[in-house]
């Protein structure tokens, strides 16, 4: 995933996308927390692609003021 691919979604499919990614970030603690996490990498990527979305949101919201 990177930013210009996420730049092309709207505000609702990003807000989707987060709510998946955080979903994920749960799932990889509550592994780790129980000794089955496979590839720990992947907590560090999720939570890197939480905060892209969550930064391309805030450029749209910022745009919108903006424009306004």
């Amino acid at each position: 995933m990177n930013a210009s691919e996420l730049r092309d979604k709207t505000p609702d499919q990003l807000r989707e996308q987060l709510n998946e990614l955080k979903k994920e970030q749960f799932n990889l603690r509550f592994q780790a927390a129980t000794g089955q996490l496979e590839n720990p990498s992947r907590m560090k990527i999720a939570r890197r692609n939480a905060a892209r979305v969550l930064t391309i949101l805030n450029e749209k919201a910022a745009n919108a003021a903006n424009a306004e």
